[in-house]
């Protein structure tokens, strides 16, 4: 399945067509196949791209040679966009998948449009769903055939582009980004559906509450709202009826599908999300995204490793157990696994949320390591140098180091850091939590450190 979602190449990793995906669709083909919009003004939403004068409708009302790279949620026509330029300019469709192809197949590709090019002078669409899946070296085998104009390259993506897709081809490319639909959107791509003679043709009614049943698990996403229609109506038939109520909506479709893409820019969103929401010191929209994370089989070891992270980055000596309690949730994920170990991501992630917050250990380490990069090294004060090797002392090394177990209270007044950061104080305790008490200690023992 395309990322649209209303394409499918079985067997195949590449497929050329006479220009357009709709061309030969087949009253018996998925709903959202036949429903897929012909022209850019059939295009819900995106109205950034449609509007008169954008890259797009030059590209398509003008005919012009220019490769894009499309960036969107799932569901939001990116593969649709790539049959209307090329049906629209009359081009030859040609479709590889990041999925199930590799260089051979992508060379071949592009040889078999420079060949069609010499041979009738007609251009092709070259449409490479899921870029971000190609390797460096498959991403490098387009490049000729972007670069000579030997294919009009429509490339899509659900990831960031900019970490996902190499520079060469990214700067050759015209990066275009698609939104999520609205509910609006989504709804006015049902009711066309229900009336459209290429969807249901008006055989079936639906209910208000079951249509806003529809759209709402939709997520904003036009292929799965036509999906679950199509289900709906599916069902409505089986049982004779001619109208979907919500009952059979409900039980058409019997869960929400999640709006997380597992690969995609969902996951590091929704991921953003619930660390800065346990950073925030709100559990329950933690709990939130959890629970989506959770139900889109997102792996429990990467939830844990993100706790401990955070145990070190936001919470700190504020509360130093919560570093335990984020190991401890990440060894029980190891060895009692899901479901149960919801359980414990559940009970680390409240923890974290409702512990004190400290960034201190954050700033401090980040402070050292910019002076260390900044050239700030110096030389280690003689007295801390080895002296367990022969003629170590006759060179001065640790001659004069006090033993810290022999001073009172433990501490030593002498120099430990070099001369060039002598003056530095990365570490910084706030007052919050049990930090507040290592704030005074550690005030105390500075001076006498220093002898101030």
């Amino acid at each position: 399945m395309d990322d649209d979602g209303l394409f499918e190449t079985p067997g195949a990793a590449a497929r050329a067509g006479g220009g357009s995906l709709n061309a030969n669709t087949h009253a018996s083909a998925p709903l959202a196949v036949r429903m897929r919009p012909r022209t850019l003004d059939e295009l819900v939403g995106q109205s950034q791209l449609r509007a008169p004068g954008s890259p797009l409708r030059r590209l398509v009302e003008g005919d012009q040679s220019m490769s894009l790279l499309l960036w969107g949620p799932p569901g939001t026509g990116k593969t649709t966009i790539a049959s209307i330029v090329s049906q629209q300019t009359d081009r030859r469709f040609v479709e590889v998948s990041a999925v199930s192809a590799g260089v051979k197949e992508v060379r071949a590709a592009i040889d078999a449009a420079r060949a069609e090019l010499v041979a009738t002078g007609r251009e092709t669409v070259l449409f490479v769903d899921e870029v971000h899946r190609f390797s460096k070296a498959q991403q490098d085998g387009l490049l000729p055939g972007v670069e000579n104009r030997w294919v009009t390259l429509i490339a899509a993506t659900t990831e960031n582009p900019f970490f996902s897709v190499i520079s060469p081809l990214l700067s050759r490319s015209l990066l275009l980004r698609l939104e999520s639909l609205t509910d609006d959107d989504v709804r006015a791509v049902l009711d066309q559906a229900i009336v459209d003679e290429r969807g249901l043709g008006g055989s079936v009614k639906v209910e208000e509450e079951a249509l806003e049943h529809l759209v709402r698990l939709a997520g904003g996403d036009a292929r799965r709202s036509l999906t679950y229609l199509e289900a709906a109506a599916g069902a409505a038939a089986s049982q004779g009826l001619d109208t979907v109520d919500l009952s059979t909506a409900e039980t058409a479709v019997d869960r929400a599908a999640v709006r997380y893409d597992r690969q995609g820019d969902q996951h590091y969103d929704v991921v953003s999300a619930f660390i800065k929401s346990v950073r925030g010191s709100d559990a329950d929209a933690a709990l939130h995204y959890l629970a989506r994370m959770i139900e889109a089989g997102e792996d429990p070891r990467f939830i844990a490793r993100r706790l401990m992270i955070l145990a070190s980055e936001d919470i700190g000596l504020a509360d130093s157990s919560a570093l335990a309690t984020a190991v401890a949730a990440a060894q029980t994920v190891q060895l009692i696994g899901m479901p149960e170990a919801q359980l414990t991501l559940a009970h680390a992630t409240i923890a974290l949320a409702v512990a004190p917050k400290s960034n201190a250990v954050t700033t401090a380490i980040g402070a050292a390591i910019a002076d260390v990069r900044a050239g700030k090294i110096g030389q280690v004060p003689p007295h801390l140098r080895d002296a367990h090797y022969a003629g170590a002392k006759k060179i001065g090394h640790g001659s004069t180091y006090k033993y810290s177990h022999d001073q009172p209270f433990g501490v030593a007044e002498q120099q430990y850091a070099p001369d060039v950061v002598l003056d530095r104080a990365y570490y910084q305790p706030t007052s919050l939590g049990a930090e507040s008490a290592i704030k005074e200690r550690w005030e105390r023992v500075r001076r006498i450190i220093r002898g101030n």
